[in-house]
């Protein structure tokens, strides 16, 4: 089977999720290229994908154990028709646990045909300058290896003539999930002496929880996901996220890991 339309879905607050799918996308050697960004917006309506198009959809892993509740619930807004599915999951160089076989039988749900899957290492969220944590990835060896993952998948797929001739990809994880611990609200702070209001933290918000209150940015911890997109982006160094995980994810999770494909 050739798919030469491939469709990229990606929730990317930080552009990791983002520079994979598209890593991937290379090496499908694909003729045309459409793409659903649900970063910073969910879909209007239901998107239907035909069983011509292989889909790649790429999110980020959050607390170790699952896919962002936010991406989760935009994905939900897209239906295949026995279409083909590459599930990615981005974490950050710790452990994805049950997130990955989670993203995969919720496509599956959805009318979609899972025919690889991937688990690629980001930039914690957490990482900073003092205590790097998978800093800079996905580099350059990753998204090589993303592309290579993406051809190999391109040669399986080449090699059958009907997804029904794939047997059921089998990626890690358990059934039942394991559960998600309790998330404790908290959001990144603004230094107002450098802070100058530029309000570009609240466009790059996946979820609004940024805005001026009383003349100051205010980010509302209850709704705040703890991407640390605006601490990574603030031009002016003036966001700051401090968490005692930081020191014990760079104590203890530094060591390079690579990418766990299932092709």
């Amino acid at each position: 089977m050739q798919y030469r339309e491939i469709h990229l879905i990606y929730f990317s607050p930080t552009h990791t999720s983002a520079k994979i799918a598209y890593a991937i996308a290379e090496g499908l050697e694909a003729e045309a290229l459409s793409e659903s960004d649900i970063t910073h917006d969910a879909l209007k309506e239901t998107l239907h994908l035909n069983s011509n198009e292989l889909v790649i959809v790429a999110v980020p892993v959050y607390g170790g154990r699952g896919v962002a509740e936010t991406a989760m619930e935009r994905i939900r807004m897209f239906q295949g028709k026995s279409t083909p599915v590459i599930p990615v999951v981005v974490y950050g160089n710790r452990d994805y646990e049950d997130a990955l076989k989670e993203l995969s039988d919720t496509l599956a749900t959805q009318g979609f045909v899972p025919v690889s899957a991937g688990a690629f290492i980001g930039e914690h969220s957490y990482s900073r300058k003092d205590m790097p944590i998978a800093a800079g990835r996905p580099d350059k060896e990753d998204l090589l290896d993303a592309s290579k993952f993406g051809h190999e998948t391109l040669m399986k797929l080449e090699g059958v003539s009907s997804l029904s001739e794939l047997p059921e990809l089998k990626v890690k994880g358990n059934f039942p999930y394991k559960a998600k611990g309790p998330s404790t609200p908290q959001a990144p702070v603004t230094d107002e002496d450098l802070c100058t209001q530029c309000e570009y933290c609240i466009d790059v918000c996946p979820v609004a929880a940024i805005s001026i209150v009383d003349d100051r940015m205010f980010s509302d911890p209850l709704l705040c996901i703890k991407c640390c997109a605006c601490v990574k982006e603030c031009p002016e160094g003036a966001r700051t996220f401090d968490t005692p995980y930081t020191a014990m994810l760079h104590k203890n999770f530094s060591a390079r890991r690579k990418p766990k494909l299932f092709v």
